[in-house]
């Protein structure tokens, strides 16, 4: 064992480069496969790659030599992650979500020592695309908010190569979550210094999944019925799709502490400024573990505020179908709102978000966008969209097989600088 906490199975080398070759250091991924199979991908394309495993997780789904259990503090990371660095010439360094503590330090370790951050997200963008942005995300991301910059740029851009829609399985998505929760567990003793960047313990998030999937039948329904009650009598209503509160888009780039605050602003301004006829749909995040319940805290909310009556929670469904018909959209800084403005919906940003720009979404704030919900102007948006893939957007998904060899395959192009091909 070294005297950093960490312990090095080697590195890793592939056949001769097509590119120059760059020596990899990949540090915390998805719970799932997405790292093994980027860096075999690397691998084959003549990279150098190696891979920090913070707890058992991290290991169980890596795999593959290169391989560096870091097995200290959080204090002491700084210092071990640039002696890695340092020892192992790397050049470019991988991270899924850039606002994980440890992550927090590798972008500041990465400034200094002028190494290459590569981030990973959810895509900006639904569906069918992920985030691969150089420097940082969301509110650390270097992309200007000036609308004018967005349509110089995009008219000096080809069209976006077609690509086909990829498949995601839920099923898929709690399956890996499970495994690499569990062995996490499991393997503490090993990594006695590991803290989750999310606030609950394994076994309380497993008990609200429990809980969740218990009531799973009965809340499908209810929402199937919300849906069709819809459908028939054609309300005015407003859309506000909850985020995970565990998400640290919300706890680092926006005022809110977590969803409860955002439930009770948002909620107590409907009720304020919003016209008596209209109608405000909550959307829980399909990704939400079921800990707290939002349904419950939201109508509670809602009745303090005298609009019981007018508020509406959406347990279950498909997003796009809810967004349609909506007059406008409420997001803290979720990729909803970019699904709600490519089809034309008035959205209102209550965090920091890259897509918060003039003429795209609505800048009057929230109490007047109730009364005058401006749809984006769909030029500006499209420059936008047409900035971002070719700046930080790559075809692909996580959460199935031919999804993760697209993301695999033009993650590499975007890493060696080729451009974006068709499927």
């Amino acid at each position: 064992m070294r005297s950093l906490a960490f312990t090095d199975a080697g590195s890793l080398r592939g056949s001769a480069p097509q590119h120059a070759r760059r020596n990899v250091l990949l540090l915390q991924g998805l719970m799932g496969p997405l790292f093994r199979r980027l860096g075999r991908g690397l691998i084959a394309a003549g990279h150098s790659v190696h891979k920090v495993n913070f707890n058992g997780g991290d290991r169980a789904f890596w795999r593959l030599p290169g391989g560096i259990d870091y097995r200290g503090s959080l204090a002491d990371w700084p210092a071990a992650l640039i002696g890695i660095i340092q020892g192992k010439a790397i050049t470019d360094v991988v991270l899924f979500g850039d606002c994980r503590d440890y992550h927090l330090v590798a972008a500041r370790v990465c400034r200094e020592l002028g190494v290459t951050l590569h981030v990973f997200e959810e895509g900006y963008v639904r569906p069918d695309w992920v985030t691969l942005e150089q420097g940082g995300v969301n509110g650390h991301s270097s992309l200007p908010r000036d609308p004018d910059w967005y349509r110089r740029v995009a008219a000096t851009l080809p069209p976006v190569p077609v690509h086909n829609r990829v498949h995601s399985s839920f099923r898929r998505r709690a399956t890996e979550g499970l495994i690499y929760n569990a062995v996490d567990l499991l393997s503490r003793w090993h990594y006695p210094h590991w803290r989750n960047h999310r606030p609950w313990h394994p076994m309380i998030e497993a008990a609200g999944w429990i809980r969740k999937l218990l009531r799973g039948k009965q809340r499908k329904a209810e929402a199937a019925a919300l849906l069709a009650r819809i459908a028939a009598q054609k309300p005015g209503y407003f859309l506000f799709p909850l985020q995970l509160d565990s998400d640290a888009q919300i706890r680092m780039h926006s005022d809110f502490a977590g969803i409860a605050d955002a439930l009770k602003l948002v909620i107590g301004s409907f009720a304020a400024h919003a016209p008596a006829d209209v109608r405000l749909v909550i959307k829980e995040h399909p990704l939400d573990n079921g800990v707290r319940d939002w349904q419950q805290e939201a109508l509670d909310v809602a009745a303090g505020c005298g609009v019981a009556d007018r508020v509406d929670y959406l347990a279950w469904g498909d997003i796009e179908t809810i967004a349609q018909g909506a007059r406008g959209m409420v997001t803290i800084n979720s990729t909803s709102g970019t699904l709600g403005l490519a089809i034309g919906v008035p959205v209102v940003v209550l965090g920091d978000a890259v897509y918060d720009i003039a003429d795209i979404t609505f800048q009057g704030g929230l109490d007047l966008f109730w009364q005058q919900p401006l749809a984006p102007d769909a030029d500006t948006f499209a420059a936008f969209r047409r900035v971002l893939i070719e700046r930080c957007l790559i075809p692909g998904g996580f959460f199935s097989e031919a999804a993760l060899d697209k993301v695999v395959h033009h993650a590499i192009a975007r890493f060696e600088g080729r451009p974006l091909q068709p499927d």
